[in-house]
């Protein structure tokens, strides 16, 4: 943005809406009252008024009490500018109409139509701005062409078309900056809308990844721990030596989980710093084996492992652990078979059991088969899993690799 600035493109407030904008869009949700803008317009106004009286002197009337009670009222009256845009233009558009009409001198009271008539247009109410300004154009015409013999100040003139021609220039133009400021705002509004809710999508997608990672992590490593606690628990008594081997592997598979947990919640606290040990990928495959062995499950593995992109990899590597945790915990196999295959597009992981199912979430509702799903939709694969013709569970992941190396 700022290299942008400096070569010469429109600002920045001018793309996403000047800093105070913001506080006008609290004030349509919330309308508040404009006191130090309105105190600041009508004492400008009474000043000003008073300079230009002075320099038209004898050529319109003098200021009098009524003068400035209707300076004071086409002021005022900008108080009520966001909570009723309509009559405060129509309102301030009559005040300065009278002022005009008796005579007094032109200057800055015609500040205050312009500014109602900006608030009216930004506040949506074109028309009724439009109108007021017509109203007063039209006003000043049928007073600077017909009325001025009777109304002061006395031996006054016809104003030449000329200056009627400003007059409407000057009124065109008061609507047409009001107009280009109420097509920026809803522009702004339009974008900061969507900013929003992309920054809402984000946080939406990296909490779900990250209920992905932990879940794949702790569902793993519990359900390895749950194996092991019940061999320790019936051996403790008949063979003391293998439950000390299960409460090992329960120490060594609850110290890891921890540390993927930690690495997981460090990112979380950390978006933008390096993560402090890499993610894991399929290289860690004879780790999950040996989890698995564990666990009481044999893990057959066949097929060259490729090189993947860090993305694919990690999701590679979660959907082989997911898989391998339902084994574990809803097959009544204790053999399970990994299957990796690849060409120059895709990669193909096959997990397989021979079954049977033990538990009713063994036909793929549960949570970990979504979460497989989400990981290979995200990366423009496939997954497919259910049982088998010939008995046992197979879960199929189709990841392309292509598309992986470009994320």
């Amino acid at each position: 943005m700022d290299e942008q600035r400096v070569r010469g493109g429109p600002p920045q407030w001018w793309r996403h809406g000047p800093p105070w904008w913001d506080r006008w869009g609290e004030g349509e949700r919330a309308p508040r009252w404009p006191w130090r803008s309105t105190v600041a317009v009508t004492v400008f106004v009474l000043v000003g008024s008073n300079f230009a009286a002075h320099g038209q002197e004898g050529e319109r009337a003098a200021l009098d009490p009524f003068a400035r009670v209707l300076l004071v009222v086409a002021g005022a009256l900008l108080l009520w500018r966001r909570r009723y845009p309509v009559a405060v233009v129509f309102g301030t558009a009559g005040a300065v109409m009278l002022y005009l009409g008796a005579g007094y001198p032109y200057g800055p009271v015609l500040f205050t139509v312009a500014l109602a008539c900006f608030s009216a247009i930004v506040a949506g109410h074109r028309r009724a701005a439009w109108a007021a300004m017509g109203t007063l154009w039209a006003g000043h015409v049928l007073v600077a062409h017909w009325l001025y013999q009777w109304l002061p100040p006395s031996g006054d003139s016809a104003v030449s078309w000329g200056e009627e021609l400003v007059v409407a220039t000057w009124v065109v133009a008061i609507a047409a900056v009001s107009e280009l400021f109420r097509v920026r705002r809803e522009q702004w509004i339009r974008e900061r809308t969507e900013r929003a809710e992309a920054a809402r999508r984000r946080a939406d997608e990296e909490r779900l990844r990250i209920a992905q990672e932990l879940h794949d992590v702790l569902a793993h490593s519990i359900s390895v721990i749950n194996v092991q606690a019940g061999v320790g628990l019936a051996l403790l008594d008949s063979d003391p030596e293998q439950a000390r081997t299960a409460l090992t592997t329960i120490k060594a598979q609850s110290k890891e989980a921890l540390g993927e947990v930690r690495q997981v919640l460090d990112t979380l606290r950390a978006p933008g710093d390096a993560p402090r040990a890499p993610a894991p990928g399929l290289d860690r495959l004879p780790e999950l084996v040996e989890q698995a062995a564990s666990a009481g499950l044999t893990v057959d593995v066949e097929g060259e492992l490729p090189r993947l992109a860090p993305g694919t990899d990690l999701a590679a590597f979660r959907i082989v652990q997911e898989a391998l945790t339902n084994v574990v915990r809803h097959s009544g196999s204790r053999h399970a078979r990994v299957h990796l295959a690849h060409d120059a597009d895709v990669l193909r992981l096959r997990v397989d059991d021979d079954g049977p199912a033990t538990g009713a979430e063994a036909g793929g509702s549960g949570n970990g088969l979504a979460g497989m799903r989400e990981r290979a939709a995200a990366l423009g694969g496939t997954i497919e899993a259910g049982p088998r013709p010939d008995g046992g569970f197979r879960v199929l992941a189709v990841l392309p690799l292509t598309a992986s190396a470009g994320k």
